[in-house]
């Protein structure tokens, strides 16, 4: 048995499938961040999807607070290096 969507005419267009494309996309998103929040793991099947689309559900979680208070003085550190040109950026 061939287990096929039919979707009515006026989803057949390829903008139609483009956006169907994107909010499955996102619904499958949404579930595997969902689990790994519970579980801190992602499964095997997960991870394949996640590379297929280069994402991965630590994207989406704020970042640590110490990290954003590192950032800021290594920031507050550093001096910026400045370069007259393209060119002499390259030569370094």
């Amino acid at each position: 048995m061939d287990s096929q969507i039919l979707l009515p005419k006026e989803l057949q267009s390829k903008t139609a499938s483009k956006l169907l494309g994107n909010v499955l996309i996102n619904l499958v998103k949404q579930d595997i961040l969902n689990r790994y929040k519970e579980t801190r793991e992602v499964t095997d099947e997960d991870w394949e999807f996640c590379e297929q689309i280069d994402w991965h559900p630590v994207d989406e979680l704020p970042p640590k607070l110490e990290h954003v208070e590192e950032m800021k003085r290594r920031l507050k550190e550093e001096t910026p290096i400045r370069f007259n040109s393209v060119e002499e950026l390259i030569e370094k």
